[in-house]
């Protein structure tokens, strides 16, 4: 489908949404966040990509929600919204490929929402992070009040909220909000270059930890060692692992794609 909030491209077994409006520092809507849902999920089912990176055209990653949008809201339609995108975001943090944000500028508001939804997150020297809602007299509305306080942990993530301050990428990192910070320049082949470390694996395993360390982070540690030693067994009677292990013990690359 043709879209007009994002830009779809694939090269290498890595599929690269962008978002593209860099006029309005590429706030999001309801219709761009339908056209984010259409594209991972495209990728999600595509067998030609193996991993998911998320990016921003121009000098914003996405710098929240388009207030233009926001301001004619009444409570029903922003209930809509709020779950719309909590859908969206969900999907992502959820899909069977790992997704990757390659946080290039503002990520506030939605935008570091949708950055705390991504599995890996790598950020320019010149991203920013931040809730700021509260400034309009608003909260998160896509999960943001969930995710940044089982990243960040609570006291942080409550003065983050509260106050609507922002930070720059070194204190993201500080955090834990982001993996990695690295110059402007290079962000996009540094994420490339993570991207292309997990294809190397085995996709089955790739696919399976990511399900595993999610469903078990709420979970108490002995049912979530129960979801791992079920993986781990399960595995075991796949030609992927049977590869991989053969693979090693002849001292060569596994063929993932016997």
């Amino acid at each position: 489908m043709p879209y007009e909030y994002i830009l779809v491209d694939k090269a290498d077994k890595i599929g690269f949404v962008k978002i593209n409006r860099p006029d309005v520092y590429n706030a999001v809507s309801v219709e761009a966040m339908l056209e984010l849902e259409k594209a991972v999920q495209d990728f999600n089912n595509d067998r030609e990509v193996s991993v998911v990176v998320i990016t921003g055209e121009g000098k914003s990653f996405v710098s929240g929600s388009d207030i233009s949008r926001l301001v004619e809201m009444d409570s029903l339609t922003a209930r809509e919204y709020s779950q719309i995108g909590q859908r969206v975001l969900a999907f992502i943090e959820n899909m069977e490929k790992p997704v990757i944000a390659a946080v290039n500028g503002f990520a506030l508001g939605s935008g570091c929402e949708l950055a705390m939804a991504c599995d890996i997150r790598v950020a320019s020297e010149k991203a920013k992070f931040g809730q700021p809602e509260v400034k309009l007299g608003l909260i998160p509305g896509h999960a943001g009040t969930q995710r940044l306080a089982r990243i960040v942990g609570i006291a942080k993530a409550k003065e983050l909220i509260f106050t609507g301050e922002m930070i720059d990428a070194q204190e993201a990192l500080r955090l834990g909000l982001v993996n990695k910070v690295v110059a402007p320049d290079v962000l996009l082949e540094e994420v490339k270059s993570i991207a292309r470390k997990i294809i190397e694996v085995g996709p089955t395993a790739v696919r399976i930890a990511k399900t595993v360390i999610n469903r078990g982070i709420d979970a108490n540690l002995t049912t979530a060692n129960s979801y791992e030693t079920e993986a781990f067994s399960i595995l075991f009677s796949t030609e992927e692992a049977k590869e991989g292990m053969t693979a090693f013990l002849e001292k060569r690359k596994p063929n993932w794609n016997k």
